[in-house]
């Protein structure tokens, strides 16, 4: 996979970008260079036409795309659904995107579609078996993919590998970029009670070719522990946003998307997300230069 993967590694601008909305785009054409990219969920525009595909192919006259996929269920035991492969490699012929990318996770068993991004151990079984279907996918779509490290809310007792060492493994063997989900990192540590930067501070920096930043929900759970869920649906805390900054130190600029997919804000609040994460990168250029 390496000339697919020299092709196709780092084609999204070093700014800040957002997930797209169809509520935003009147105010996104009025002010277009305000956002460095554009990202979409593949499963919304797998249809043949209508109003969103006008409204992408408008946006992408201006604007690079990320398609970020939640339904391949990498991670699951079963085969990748042929038609879900094909309709994914229709929508990159359609729109021509600089970046794929899909999560370290599983959704599908036996038929069935779950609606959720589920964790999987980290073992060599498993680690063999999402090398295989990572290569399958970069193969059939003729492009690098880049894998999205999850948020997750247990752990394994058979796991037996980190996950930084596992996503590194996956992107040495299979040439695959890794999508840095900062947020999740955050989320998971609080939840399973270590610390983030250090985590964080162990992450395979060298494969990283785009970061995600959210916001998310909090709670009690019974026994009254602080509890996150990853739900995209506030601001980035600031906790999150000094994990970023800490990533950037290692990474340099890196195409970094604001994701704000529930409780849609208005345009000026998503925009002044994009724009502070466009302040750190034009910070970390600055002391490069």
């Amino acid at each position: 996979m390496d000339e697919i993967a020299s092709t196709f590694s780092s084609l999204l601008p070093a700014r800040a970008g957002v997930g797209f909305k169809p509520a935003h785009f009147d105010a996104i054409l009025a002010d277009p260079s305000s956002i460095g990219f554009f990202e979409i969920h593949a499963e919304n525009y797998m249809g043949a036409g209508g109003p969103p595909h006008r409204s992408l192919g408008r946006l992408r006259q201006d604007h690079p795309l990320s398609i970020h996929g939640v339904g391949l269920s990498i991670g699951s035991s079963e085969p990748i659904d042929k038609r879900q492969l094909e309709r994914l490699r229709g929508l990159c012929d359609r729109y021509e995107p600089a970046s794929v990318s899909e999560h370290l996770a599983w959704s599908t068993y036996g038929g069935v579609y779950f609606n959720d991004l589920l964790p999987l151990p980290y073992d060599r079984d498993t680690l063999k078996r999402v090398i295989e279907k990572v290569d399958a996918v970069q193969s059939f779509l003729g492009r690098q993919i880049l894998l999205e490290n999850p948020a997750t809310y247990l752990s394994f007792a058979q796991s037996e590998i980190s996950e930084p060492e596992f996503l590194d493994e996956i992107a040495v063997r299979s040439g695959c970029g890794l999508l840095l989900d900062v947020e999740n990192i955050y989320v998971t540590a609080t939840n399973k009670g270590f610390d983030a930067a250090e985590q964080l501070s162990r992450f395979a920096f060298a494969h990283v070719r785009e970061i995600h930043l959210a916001g998310h929900f909090e709670t009690r759970d019974a026994a009254g522990e602080r509890f996150l869920l990853d739900a995209h649906c506030a601001p980035v805390v600031e906790a999150v946003w000094a994990l970023y900054e800490q990533t950037l130190s290692r990474t340099g600029p890196v195409a970094t998307l604001i994701e704000w997919d529930n409780e849609t804000p208005e345009w000026a609040a998503l925009s002044h997300e994009a724009q502070r994460a466009q302040s750190a990168l034009d910070g970390v250029s600055r002391r490069a230069a």
